[in-house]
């Protein structure tokens, strides 16, 4: 069994900050060997960010009362010796809850009402309006405050079904899902639509969040849950009871919310909680593994998981077991063996993600870097063969030499017509795409399932213009992609023109590539298909439900337009600046060759000491190329090592005992 997943977490923690400090490092040699232009910064600036505000969100996910926030507490929070999440009987998280940090603020609870509900904002709109949430400091030096405090997300308040009904908590079509009604007929509903904790917990402060879910009627209420933060988070644990297995509402959140994409099932774990329910004098311990198996192949078929990412685990015990330094209960609570899974599981697969970025992005740093090294190197080569000509020449040979220098000087000046109109061309063609890509067009592209949704009364062929509007949608990232590829082919041209005139060494690099924003764009479509599905049509009658539905699908569109429009840009930069970096180098030759030339003419050693700096000039070179070979290997070596670590011991079966100590 590996390490835990705190102590990966805490390792990967050290990596980001130790990989963010040698970037900056790089960065400033760059600078200081005058190595840095436009696309070379703007590389560096986006992989320090990248790797230094990384988060890993898990997501917990279940109906009520299967142990979550006992879950919670047992892997991340046994260190305060209690509970801090609410986990007690009859007290559960009533609202989605997320965890983390944010410096700068203190620790607190901030608690946003259920009547927010009523109102077309979505939460990401709410969280920009701190005025309407409730705020509750914590006192990180007393656990019994926190956790007094932190009961708050478990308020409920008392409602008419009519009132439920508006706020999304019932629905006429599934009785079975509604909440029951007392005497009087009223039933309960949270009292908080959102719940943020921040406080500085070590993992936190490095990057964790954890979000916390309530049972089936708020995540299907709430669309930018399902939109948005699920969607996002790099982990899903789905917990279910070990004594009941997979229930129907159990099914319900799994096929509507979770279990649609395949290429997500290395991030989702599934937990059989309350093992210790099935302990018991009257099963021997052989009786009582069997019967976890049968339950662990029973739920693996169902859900459609590998046997190896269903994990049987006693929360409670395992908290209990850390609190009190028991390690054999510990290890008979199964908690260690989840702690592992999500281990090799979360950070895995976030390491290797980042391992990717972080490899493309060094590569071609060192690309980009070498390039400009290159310009250099064949410049002081020419040079060096302009001044081993002159050797033993008179001075009418050297005055030919300094005329023709600076015949060239004004032919290269004269260029700079010309590559101010490939500018002009080019910055012409982005800004077309920009605004293809830009939030006005996209309200257009959005224009009629808007109007389909805000139709009074039943939402009749709404499915069919869901469908419409991201064929539309996906129409725009594809232009966009052909008109990346275009610019390309221009550049192509261009570039080859500018090459053979004026002796530049440019190269087109390959065609911007937005196919991670197009299947983006597939997925969000296939994850809130059920929103305008049969199963919705009530909902849908909902003015606030609907509002709240576009809201989320716009912010989540919008965010991968940016994305695609941010890739192009990139893409620009490193093209385009191969131009400003020649040029500029283009220009330093010039003067090194006047002055060479000049120096040549006023004494007899000047030819001698300047074929002499030649040569210590690329003895230079040659060593910045080493460092630069140095730091770009340093850079990806770290995560490569890291990665190995976690990619040990990945069994298919989970070993047992999971029977009382």
């Amino acid at each position: 069994m590996g390490s835990s997943f705190n102590e990966q977490f805490d390792q990967h923690g050290a990596w980001r900050r130790a990989f963010a400090q040698q970037l900056k490092r790089l960065g400033q040699w760059m600078g200081a060997q005058d190595l840095m232009d436009a696309a070379v910064q703007e590389r560096l600036q986006r992989l320090e960010e990248q790797v230094r505000s990384d988060k890993v969100t898990v997501a917990f996910v279940a109906e009520f009362s299967r142990g979550k926030s006992e879950l919670i507490n047992a892997i991340f929070f046994a260190g305060y010796g209690r509970r801090i999440m609410p986990a007690s009987a009859g007290r559960t998280t009533m609202c989605p809850t997320e965890l983390g940090y944010e410096s700068g603020t203190d620790p607190c609870l901030r608690l946003l009402p259920i009547d927010t509900r009523l109102q077309s904002p979505g939460l990401a709109e709410w969280r920009l309006k701190p005025d309407h949430w409730v705020k509750v400091a914590l006192d990180m030096d007393d656990p019994a405050q926190m956790a007094e405090a932190l009961e708050k997300v478990s308020q409920v308040r008392r409602v008419t079904v009519d009132e439920a009904r508006s706020l999304g908590f019932w629905n006429d079509e599934a009785d079975d899902n509604n909440p029951m009604q007392d005497a009087r007929g009223m039933v309960e509903v949270p009292m908080w639509r959102h719940a943020i904790i921040n406080i500085p917990h070590p993992l936190l402060r490095q990057g964790l969040v954890i979000l916390d879910t309530p049972g089936l009627n708020a995540v299907g209420a709430e669309p930018e849950l399902t939109i948005n933060l699920i969607p996002q988070a790099h982990a899903v644990v789905f917990i279910l009871g070990a004594d009941t297995g997979v229930t129907r509402s159990d099914l319900a959140i799994w096929r509507d919310h979770l279990g649609e994409s395949e290429d997500a099932v290395d991030a989702r774990l599934v937990v059989l909680n309350k093992i210790d329910t099935l302990w018991d004098t009257l099963n021997s311990p052989a009786q009582v593994r069997a019967q976890l198996e049968r339950q662990r192949q029973s739920v693996a078929e169902m859900l459609g998981m590998p046997l190896s990412q269903v994990v049987p685990v006693s929360a409670q015990k395992g908290l209990v077991a850390k609190i009190n330094g028991d390690d054999a209960l510990l290890e008979s609570s199964g908690l260690p063996l989840l702690e592992d899974a999500l281990a090799r599981g979360i950070m895995g697969r976030r390491q290797a993600i980042l391992l990717a970025t972080v490899s493309s992005g060094v590569a071609s740093l060192r690309n980009e870097v070498q390039r400009v090294i290159n310009i250099r190197r064949r410049d002081l080569d020419d040079q060096m063969l302009e001044l081993r000509s002159l050797r033993g020449k008179n001075m009418s040979v050297i005055e030919s030499m300094r005329t023709r220098i600076e015949h060239e000087q004004q032919e290269f000046e004269a260029s700079t017509a010309r590559i101010q109109a490939v500018r002009v061309v080019h910055l012409k063609m982005l800004r077309d795409v920009f605004r293809q890509l830009g939030p006005r067009a996209l309200k257009d592209q959005l224009a009629a399932l808007t109007d389909a949704l805000q139709t009074r009364g039943l939402k009749l062929g709404v499915r069919k213009v869901y469908d419409e509007t991201f064929a539309q949608v996906r129409a725009v990232l594809e232009n966009a992609q052909t008109s990346g590829i275009e610019i390309q082919a221009m550049l192509g041209g261009t570039f080859r023109q500018l090459n053979a005139e004026f002796g530049f060494s440019l190269q087109v690099p390959p065609a911007p590539q937005l196919g991670a924003q197009i299947q983006e764009i597939k997925l969000i479509e296939q994850r809130h298909a059920q929103y305008v599905g049969v199963g919705s049509t009530l909902r849908l009658v909902s003015p606030e439900f609907t509002q709240r539905l576009l809201r989320a699908l716009g912010l989540r569109l919008r965010t991968v337009f940016e994305a695609a429009a941010n890739e192009l840009e990139l893409w620009s930069k490193t093209a385009t600046s191969q131009l400003d970096s020649q040029l500029r180098e283009r220009k330093r030759s010039f003067s090194r060759r006047l002055e060479a030339v000049s120096r040549i003419q006023q004494a007899a050693s000047g030819l001698v000491e300047r074929i002499a700096e030649i040569e210590e000039a690329e003895r230079h070179l040659t060593e910045l190329e080493r460092r630069l070979a140095e730091f770009t290997a340093s850079l990806v070596q770290q995560p490569q090592e890291a990665d190995a670590a976690l990619a040990h011991d990945n069994p298919d079966t989970l070993p047992f005992p999971l029977t009382a100590a």
